[in-house]
């Protein structure tokens, strides 16, 4: 016998307050030329737009276009967009653009605090994902890190390698107790969760005498991380295994180091009971972490808009794709960070030291 449902009752209209909708519609605009504008920064990095204008001198769109190769019709829609977005200055009256010190720093400069177009390479290899991830979502499961387009290993690297380059050495390992010291001497380090080795190799370079094996479970991010140690000479200083986090091997290792990743792992606590069997006596963890208050109100605000989109489509999917499947998400916070390494069996936790995105934790036992 056929069954049928009723129909759902109709939601009552709600008055719109025209300030409030119009105040809505304006942040939406900003967003919708933003998304478009990451296409156009893409392309700019690709095809060496940006460098190409980094010493300052202001060009017409013939002139960059003779200086690149790119063809002219092009060069002149990708100029007005990026001045529309003031990622290029306009000049009216000369018809030029050019680039100002700090767009440059940003955009076209090596080896500086800022990779704006690695971001961009990885928000390029979410959207290539976008209906698998639909589908994860429907049906509950999850999304590992190996499932993503390439697009977004070679991202992270690129934005995230810029902070360590910044703070690692200058700042967060000096900010630990008795750490550099070790490291100066000669000491046994892992790099849990390495991608491409960009942490591993910039320890390696600054602490000669230490010895540091970087461990990601991802083989493509090892293979990338050995072919970038033996470009630099570094492969006998930094060497990279495959293997999981919570099935690293050796043991005695003076100092342990895991970079935006412990949040990412089904079973942190697994892992972390892990590393404290693998430190050696006094040695210490440093976990670095996506700054975050302890509650969802505090986290509500520019830095926590990006963590919090980043944490949705690939934090946690990556945590609920293992076994455990935690979710921790990219916003855990120093209060729930804590819970997890006192579960795991670490007494002492403290903020060594933070910066507007990152908040560096020292773990010992």
């Amino acid at each position: 016998m056929a069954t049928t449902t009723a129909p759902a009752a109709s939601t009552p209209p709600r008055a719109i307050d025209p300030n409030k909708l119009n105040a809505f519609l304006g942040r939406a605009v900003g967003d919708m030329g933003a998304a478009l504008h990451s296409a156009v920064v893409l392309m700019g990095d690709k095809l060496g737009l940006f460098r190409a204008m980094r010493d300052g001198k202001p060009v017409t769109s013939q002139q960059l276009s003779e200086r690149t190769g790119v063809r002219e019709r092009y060069v002149r829609e990708w100029l007005k967009a990026n001045a529309a977005s003031q990622y290029v200055d306009y000049d009216a009256a000369t018809d030029t653009y050019s680039m100002n010190a700090e767009q440059a720093f940003a955009l076209a400069e090596d080896n500086t605090a800022l990779d704006l177009p690695g971001f961009h390479y990885m928000l390029a290899s979410l959207m290539r994902d976008g209906d698998k991830m639909v589908e994860a979502f429907r049906e509950g499961r999850g999304f590992g890190w190996h499932e993503h387009d390439k697009d977004l290993f070679v991202g992270c690297e690129r934005f995230f390698r810029p902070t360590y380059l910044m703070h690692l050495v200058s700042e967060w390992i000096p900010a630990l107790t008795g750490v550099e010291a070790k490291l100066k001497a000669g000491a046994k380090v892992a790099d849990i969760g390495c991608g491409h080795g960009a942490s591993t190799i910039l320890m390696a370079k600054a602490y000669p005498k230490s010895k540091f094996t970087g461990f990601d479970y991802h083989d493509a991010s090892i293979e990338s991380a050995r072919a970038s140690a033996k470009r630099q000479g570094l492969q006998d200083a930094a060497t990279f295994d495959v293997s999981p986090a919570a099935a690293i091997p050796g043991s005695g290792y003076d100092f342990v180091t895991t970079f935006d990743c412990l949040h990412d792992m089904g079973d942190p606590v697994g892992a972390a009971q892990h590393i404290k069997k693998a430190l050696a006596p006094g040695g210490t963890w440093m976990i670095v972490e996506p700054i975050a208050g302890d509650d969802t109100a505090s986290n509500l605000n520019p830095v926590g808009r990006v963590y919090y989109s980043a944490s949705t489509m690939v934090c946690v999917p990556a945590s609920l794709s293992q076994e455990v499947g935690l979710g921790l998400g990219a916003q855990a916070g120093q209060k729930r960070l804590t819970e997890v390494l006192n579960e795991a069996g670490f007494t002492q936790v403290r903020r060594a030291a933070e910066t507007p995105f990152n908040m560096v934790l020292e773990a010992r036992v």
